[in-house]
């Protein structure tokens, strides 16, 4: 069964940090280009980060750009996102997604998604 995971979110607050995992199933992980998209209430969905197969080369959305970091453990199929200095516009519920094309430009490119996990930014 093809699935996505993500565990890990959570309420922090504002300055903080916190580290989502995604967790991959049913596919051939290592194929697969993964980003991290969030969306908050009344906003469209937006990219955040996203990281190739292979080499595993990153891309960060400008908002995020130095203060998010993306990686991949292939061997353990699982994708991170460490998160720091943590500001209220950064809460949002936050997907995982797995596309053979790396973009943060079209979401359509992404194949499967997870069911999301919730950030909360709040002092």
């Amino acid at each position: 069964q093809l699935q996505l995971v993500e565990p890990g979110g959570g309420v922090v607050q504002p300055g903080g940090r916190l580290t989502l995992s995604c967790t991959a199933s049913g596919f051939t992980f290592d194929d697969y280009a993964i980003a991290w998209f969030r969306q908050a209430p009344g906003k469209e969905r937006e990219a955040v980060s996203c990281i190739t197969n292979g080499e595993a080369l990153p891309r960060y959305a400008d908002s995020v750009k130095g203060r998010f970091t993306i990686s991949r453990d292939n061997a353990k199929k699982m994708v991170y996102l460490q998160m720091n200095d943590l500001k209220p516009e950064d809460a949002a519920v936050y997907y995982c997604a797995a596309g053979l094309i790396p973009s943060l430009m079209y979401s359509d490119f992404y194949d499967y998604w997870g069911q999301g996990t919730q950030v909360t930014v709040s002092s």
